[in-house]
Formats: structure tokens, C-alpha cells, sequence
């Protein structure tokens, strides 16, 4: 019991329990605000879509006492409820946020849970700022000791990270002890899960991931504050995490308590600014500098090649057919030939790129089959890329691109555009200006903001 109460769930849950807000470092701090911004446009993007209306229909349906708002629909819920929402929705679009090592998604699920478990436990606007901060430190953590392994072996890696992050998240909103903190961590430990049998049709499993985690994680803590205790050794001890989901692999939990607080790596989660999969972002971003900077027709482009990092080819790129004629939004959000095309053809990639008009456009179908990939080693450091465009007239333009650097002003109008057919755009601005003002988030006030008279 002592090697147990020593391992990295004790040491983590320590760490989360005695984090200040003063003690986060003020890039840290920064960060918080423009997590919430962008989290909050994404529930308000994602409510509409027929997941989330099933998500807010069942939490509607089972009730339970009021004690956390719905920020895109009238009403209040249980803090899991609330998490479970806004979860789906934040992530149905697959506009959130990513660490680029592990592929996890943790502001869907780390901001949905902050928000909900802070104002059921009427937390101070720090606490809940510290406990996002907290969050992202341990789906960091948690997620660099996997990779991009868990995916490689068919498993969502936010789904299986998700829970845990939100469990530290909701324990030191909710100011839990060191030991009630780690029972936390080692409930949810055994919600972690999630496949990848999403890609093959399209289903809706991997939004709920994300939900998932964020309900798992409230009630982890939830109970953990009750006394209901978890297992000390989930992440390093036997029966572990890693252990079970890695198993015949060679890995190390090392850097899971290694330098904490002292070296941050929750800032490593890169915002997205379209609406596909992270590793499309920087050919997006590529292509549509070449367009501007040539004046580049769509109908002018004989062909475009793309090099990709081996580990990318089967998420964006194959197989081929679907790629090219996405028949769901899903197969729209993973796909590399039909984003570029799209990119290429309108100047922009919004969330109409999603839309069954713009996926069965007989333009954007055929520059789409000239996209092609070359599979390449040197690739997949992070998201970087490289596109080349050859033309009708012969002429051969490269560039290349890396995840985009954090811009607030970006992010403000990606919250105004996803927040403006639920407020109207006038309201969408201000509060993309309000939130950004907040330091630590406050959900008296956000609830203001999303529910004005």
C-alpha cells in the first residue's frame, strides 16, 4: 500500500489539490480565457446538430437537480448532465482544440467539465480558471506517455485520456483533498475507453467520447467527495492504464510527474481554426497562402500534391474513395482531399464545408481526385505539411506549414461566426470581448452572456 500511495495518481492528485491560481504561470493564465472563448463557440456551434439535440433531450429527459447551466439552451442540469452536453456539442464539429503528440481533444472535455462542476460547487471564478490549467496539465501528461499508440490500436485517445483530465478538472473546482483527488483519478481511470470504429461509417461515437469523459469525470469526483474510493495504482501500479491498453509495448510513466509544475506542458494544445481534423489545418493553411499569393483558379490546378506523416495517411487520406466523396460530415471533417479542394475553391473552409450541399459538389469532387499524397518519414514531428500545386500552364508552387501560432483575434471571429446564428452577431462579438476579458472564468457572468433579457 505505502509503493501505491507513492505512485503518480498520489503525486498528481497532490499536485492538483495544492495548485493555486497564483501559481500558474501568467502564459498559463492567458491561456484559460481563450480556452473557455473557444470551447463556448463550440458548444454553440455543435447544439444544433442532431447529436447534441439527442444528448440535451436524454439529460432533459432524466432531470435531476438544477445545479448547472445550459449555455446553448434554456434550463439548468446536474453538473454531469451539463458536462455531458456541452461535451458533445463542443466536439461535434471537430473544431476543438488537440495536443499534437497525442491527438486529444481536451477542451471539450476539460472547459465542459471546469464550467459545470465549478458553478454546482458555487467555486470562485480562480478556482475554476486553476482547475482548467489542471486539466490540461494531466491530459498532457497522460496523453505523451501513449503518443498516437492508443489510436493506432483502434482507441479515441480522448475518450480514454478525457475522463481523467476531467476527474483532476472537476476535483479542484470543487476543492477536493489530495486523497479524494486520487480517488477521482483512479475512478475514472476505469471509465477511460473509446473506439475508433467511428471512422468506418461515420457515427456519432466519437462526439460522445468527449461527453463521455467530461460526465465521467464529474461524477468521479463527485463520488470521490462522498468517500467512494479509487484505485491508487491506475496509472502505474498494477491493473494500470497503461498496462492494459498498451500491453506487449514498451513505455514510461516517467513524465507524468516529472518537473511537474515546474515545466507546463497543458499550453501544448493547438486551437484549431477549421472545421476538419488538426493534421489538415497547416495544408489548409499552405493552401490557401498559395492561393492568395498566385492568384490561384481552382479550375487552373492540374494536380496537388500533398506530403503527410505516415501516422496521418489512414485518418485523412484513406481509403481514397470515401475521402473523395464524403457522404457524412465526419467523413468531410477527416478528409484531406476534400478540405484542400474546398480551401482552394472558396478562398475559406467554414462549417459549410460540412453541409450535404458542399460534400456533394461535382467541382469540389473533381479537385478533390487531383489531390494526391505522398506519404513522408520526415513528417510528423507535429502538424506539419508541405503542399505542391502543379498547374495547367506548368507553373509548380510549394509551401510549406506547421500548426498555426495562437491568435485571439482569430479565435475571436471563429467564436462571433459559431455564436452568431444563437445570439446574433452583434451580441457574438461582445461576448467574444467579455469572455476574453474575464482572467478567470466566471459563470455567473458567462451565464449572462448566453442567457441575456
Amino acid at each position: 500500500m505505502k509503493a501505491a500511495r507513492e505512485g503518480a495518481v498520489a503525486t498528481l492528485a497532490a499536485w492538483c489539490a495544492g495548485l493555486a491560481w497564483r501559481d500558474v504561470p501568467e502564459a498559463g493564465r492567458k491561456l484559460v480565457p481563450l480556452r473557455v472563448l473557444d470551447t463556448l463557440g463550440l458548444v454553440a456551434a455543435g447544439a444544433g446538430t442532431a447529436a447534441a439535440r439527442a444528448t440535451l433531450d436524454l439529460a432533459l429527459e432524466q432531470g435531476g437537480t438544477p445545479a448547472a447551466v445550459l449555455f446553448a439552451a434554456p434550463g439548468r442540469l446536474p453538473a454531469p448532465s451539463c458536462a455531458l452536453v456541452h461535451g458533445v456539442a463542443a466536439h461535434c464539429r471537430d473544431f476543438d482544440d488537440t495536443f499534437p503528440d497525442s491527438v486529444v481533444h481536451p477542451g471539450s472535455v476539460v472547459v465542459s467539465a471546469a464550467l459545470a462542476a465549478g458553478e454546482a460547487a458555487a467555486a470562485a471564478p480562480e478556482d475554476i480558471g486553476t482547475a482548467i490549467v489542471a486539466g490540461y496539465e494531466l491530459a498532457a501528461r497522460i496523453g505523451a506517455v501513449a503518443g498516437r499508440r492508443f489510436h493506432a490500436r483502434g482507441l479515441h485517445a480522448t475518450g480514454v485520456v478525457g475522463p481523467i483530465a476531467a476527474a483532476a478538472t472537476a476535483a479542484r473546482a470543487r476543492r477536493l483533498t489530495a486523497e479524494q483527488t486520487a480517488w477521482a483519478l483512479g475512478l475514472a481511470a476505469s471509465m477511460s475507453g473509446g473506439l475508433m470504429a467511428f471512422q468506418a461509417d461515420g457515427a456519432w461515437s466519437k462526439w460522445l467520447h468527449a461527453g463521455w469523459a467530461a460526465q465521467g469525470g464529474v461524477v468521479a469526483a463527485d463520488l470521490a467527495a462522498r468517500g467512494f474510493r479509487g484505485p491508487l495504482t491506475a496509472l502505474d501500479g498494477p491493473g494500470n492504464l497503461f498496462g492494459a491498453l498498451l500491453a506487449g509495448e514498451i513505455w514510461s510513466v516517467a513524465g507524468l510527474t516529472e518537473a511537474l509544475g515546474a515545466e507546463w506542458q497543458g499550453g501544448g494544445a493547438r486551437f484549431k481554426y477549421y472545421p476538419c481534423a488538426h493534421v489538415i489545418q497547416p495544408y489548409i493553411d499552405a493552401a490557401l497562402a498559395l492561393r492568395a499569393r498566385h492568384a490561384i483558379d481552382a479550375g487552373d490546378i492540374a494536380q496537388v500534391r500533398c506530403a503527410i506523416a505516415p501516422w496521418a495517411v489512414p485518418i485523412v487520406c484513406e481509403p481514397r474513395p470515401a475521402r473523395l466523396a464524403p457522404a457524412t460530415e465526419l467523413d468531410a471533417i477527416a478528409s484531406l482531399p476534400y478540405m484542400v479542394a474546398y480551401g482552394l475553391t472558396e478562398g475559406e473552409v467554414t462549417l459549410a464545408a460540412l453541409e450535404a450541399a458542399a460534400r456533394g459538389r461535382a467541382d469540389l469532387r473533381a479537385l478533390a481526385a487531383r489531390i494526391v499524397h505522398d506519404a513522408d518519414a520526415a513528417l510528423g514531428r507535429g502538424f506539419d505539411a508541405r503542399v505542391t500545386l502543379r498547374m495547367n500552364s506548368g507553373a509548380v508552387w510549394e509551401a510549406a506549414a506547421d500548426a498555426a501560432a495562437i491568435d485571439a483575434q482569430r479565435l475571436s471571429v471563429k467564436f462571433a461566426a459559431n455564436s452568431a446564428p444563437m445570439m446574433g452577431a452583434v451580441r457574438a462579438r461582445e461576448a467574444a470581448a467579455r469572455l476574453l476579458a474575464m482572467p478567470a472564468p466566471d459563470t455567473t457572468a458567462i451565464r449572462a452572456l448566453f442567457h441575456a433579457t
